[in-house]
């Protein structure tokens, strides 16, 4: 479906931008549209690829003329651009709902008027039940692309969303934290060691993001089944993989976290399809015209459990060391720390 299509990535410079590119730039896809504000990381990545295949475009999505600018001609487009940090967030919540609420309309708005023909929104498992503000205005931008799908044909453009879990590695994660603090001999710094969080690899969130291009309905949301770990076995996992001596320090559970994420809140779950691997959400479509709002409840929603990071598949800690190992970045990452180990080993042999 993707053949000699152009394609537009909002937040295109991300983890997710560049792993949509190592997926599809071999492919007969016909353009790569990175649309971000960051021209450094642009300029970067020009270099990294040298690829005809894809085209920059500087811009902001809370400037819906700049969006337009890039939308012209695509066919599809992947919606990553968002504010996803949870304390920066917390400093500055208008931030996060001028870039994730209000760009996602922007999106959505010239999407349409340009006749794209799908747009994927990718959403987190923080808007799922959420206390902080960047869980929260991820919530509020599901709710806006759910209503702005309401708007349009499927026809002419089908809007729907994916949600997911911790992608493991991805910059601002914690897996690159405990990496940094082991090289530079700190303590692992643990929240809580009960604290569970999904797990999945940047190309699974890829395939996410693929699979409900191909199966979603308007409005719809889909969710990938996922294992998660508790947070003080992945310190450990990390500890024994790079052979570390590091003290793992438990700070406490930060403002505005967790004890567990989920995935799909109990309402959510009562209307959900199974497809195996994955859950469809299908859109609320019902108007203000409707009883249920006002006059009537529904009985089965209490028979009915989420579904978190506490009732999922939670890895051990061999478990997770397979999975850590699967990762590119934890592969190069260990090809360093052994070389930068090594270089100190001589360095001390020689003073």
């Amino acid at each position: 479906m993707f053949n000699n299509k152009t394609l537009l990535i909002t937040g295109g410079t991300g983890t997710f931008g560049n792993a949509v590119l190592k997926r599809f730039l071999n492919t007969d896809i016909g353009e790569i549209r990175v649309f971000s504000r960051d021209e450094k990381k642009q300029d970067d990545m020009r270099k990294f690829y040298k690829n005809d295949k894809i085209k920059f475009y500087i811009g902001d999505v809370r400037d819906i003329q700049s969006i337009k600018n890039a939308m012209y001609g695509v066919d599809y487009v992947f919606h990553a651009a968002a504010l996803k940090q949870v304390p920066s967030c917390e400093f500055f919540p208008l931030e996060a709902f001028k870039t994730n609420v209000i760009g996602t309309e922007n999106v959505l708005t010239a999407a349409i008027e340009c006749g794209v023909k799908k747009v994927t929104c990718l959403s987190t498992d923080k808007a799922a039940y959420p206390i902080n503000a960047m869980g929260i205005s991820k919530a509020m931008m599901e709710k806006v692309f759910i209503a702005k799908s309401r708007t349009v044909s499927p026809d002419r453009t089908l809007i729907c969303g994916t949600r997911y879990g911790n992608v493991m590695a991805s910059r601002g994660s914690v897996i690159p934290l405990f990496i940094q603090q082991i090289k530079s001999g700190q303590p692992l710094t643990v929240t809580d060691p009960n604290m569970t969080r999904f797990l999945m690899s940047i190309e699974e969130a890829v395939e996410l993001v693929v699979y409900a291009f191909q199966n979603a309905k308007q409005g719809d949301i889909m969710v990938q089944k996922a294992p998660s770990a508790r947070i003080g076995d992945l310190a450990q996992a990390i500890k024994e993989i790079f052979k570390a001596d590091n003290e793992i320090k438990i700070i406490g559970t930060r403002h505005g976290e967790k004890l567990y994420e989920t995935l799909l809140t109990k309402e959510e779950y009562l209307v959900a399809q199974d497809l195996g691997g994955f859950y469809r959400v299908p859109a609320d479509n019902r108007d203000l015209n409707y009883g249920k709002y006002f006059e009537e409840g529904n009985r089965d929603l209490s028979n009915y459990k989420e579904y978190n990071s506490h009732n999922t598949t939670i890895l051990n800690v061999e478990q997770i060391k397979k999975k850590l190992l699967s990762l590119e970045y934890i592969q190069q990452e260990l090809r360093e720390f052994n070389g930068l180990k090594e270089a100190a080993v001589t360095i001390e042999k020689l003073i």
